[in-house]
C-alpha cells in the first residue's frame, strides 16, 4: 500500500479528548480538528471546553463541548450516553485528563496521606478504565477504533519530586493499554500510550530550576500541545494502524537515568 497524505486525514471520525480545555489537551483537540475529525472537547469547566470547541469551528473544523468529571462514574456514563444524540460513536478516545500535582506540596511517599494516593489513582487510572469501558463497545461493534492514553515518563523513571503516586497510576494505565491491545486488536481497535516528557505550562520559564531541567533535554525546549497532537494524529490515522500495544516516549530525547 502506497503512503498518501489522505491516510492521515480523519474525515468522518469522531474523537473524544478528555481534559482538553487547555494545555496539552487543547493542542491535541486542535490538531485532530484541523485534520477532519469531529472533536468532542471535554473539560470540567464549561467555558474552557466551549472556548476550544469554538476555536476549532472558527478554523473550519467541527467540534462541540462535553462537560463532565472523569472521576465520577455516573457522570461519565451519563455523558457518553448523551453523546449518542450528536454522534454515532466515539471512534477515537484520547484520555488526556490527569494532573501530577508537581509543586503543589511536598508529597514524598513516606509522608503521603492515603487520600492523596487515592486521588492520583482515581484520576490517572480508574478514570481511564471508566471512559474506555464507556466507548469501547461502540468501537468493537464498528470494528474500528483508537484508544490513546496520555502517560508520563514518571511511569518508568524514579523521580524525587513527589510524584510516586502519579507515576504508579500512569504505570498502571500503560499496563492496561497493553492488555487492551491484545484483547481488541483482532477486532479493529488499537490501543497505545504516549509517555510525555516536560511540557510547556509546567511553571515560570524564568525559574532557574526549570531552566536547568530544560538544558537536560537534547532538543533544548519543552514539548508543546501541537507536538503531542501530531503524534496522536499518526496513531489515529490509517497510516498508523500497525502500531498497537506500544508506549511511545515523547520527550525530546531525554535519556532516563541521567
Amino acid at each position: 500500500m502506497d503512503l498518501s497524505v489522505e491516510q492521515f486525514r480523519l474525515d468522518g471520525r469522531t474523537a473524544l479528548v478528555t481534559g482538553s480545555g487547555r494545555g496539552v489537551g487543547e493542542g491535541i483537540a486542535r490538531v485532530l480538528g484541523a485534520c477532519g475529525a469531529t472533536v468532542i472537547v471535554n473539560d470540567l469547566h464549561a467555558d474552557r471546553a466551549q472556548s476550544v470547541a469554538d476555536a476549532i469551528i472558527g478554523s473550519g473544523g467541527s467540534a462541540f463541548s462535553s462537560v463532565f468529571d472523569v472521576t465520577d462514574a455516573a457522570a461519565v456514563e451519563q455523558a457518553i450516553t448523551a453523546l449518542a444524540d450528536d454522534v454515532a460513536s466515539v471512534d477515537i478516545l484520547v484520555h488526556n485528563a490527569g494532573i501530577p500535582d508537581i509543586g503543589a506540596r511536598p508529597n514524598q511517599f513516606v509522608d503521603m496521606p492515603e487520600a492523596d494516593w487515592q486521588r492520583q489513582i482515581d484520576l490517572n487510572l480508574s478514570a481511564m478504565m471508566r471512559v474506555v469501558q464507556a466507548v469501547l463497545p461502540g468501537q468493537l461493534a464498528n470494528e474500528w477504533g483508537r484508544i490513546i492514553q496520555i502517560s508520563s515518563g514518571a511511569s518508568t523513571r524514579g523521580l524525587s519530586i513527589g510524584v510516586s503516586a502519579y507515576g504508579a497510576a500512569k504505570a498502571g494505565s500503560e499496563a492496561l493499554i497493553r492488555h487492551l491491545s491484545v484483547e481488541c486488536g483482532s477486532r479493529g481497535v488499537t490501543a497505545n500510550a504516549l509517555a510525555l516528557g516536560m511540557m510547556e505550562g509546567l511553571g515560570d520559564v524564568d525559574d532557574p530550576a526549570l531552566e536547568r531541567m530544560i538544558r537536560q533535554i537534547p532538543i533544548g525546549r519543552l514539548g508543546r500541545g501541537a507536538d503531542v497532537g501530531a503524534a496522536i494524529l499518526w496513531l489515529c490515522s490509517e497510516a498508523g494502524g500497525l502500531v498497537n500495544g506500544q508506549v511511545i516516549h515523547l520527550n525530546g530525547g531525554t535519556v532516563f537515568g541521567r
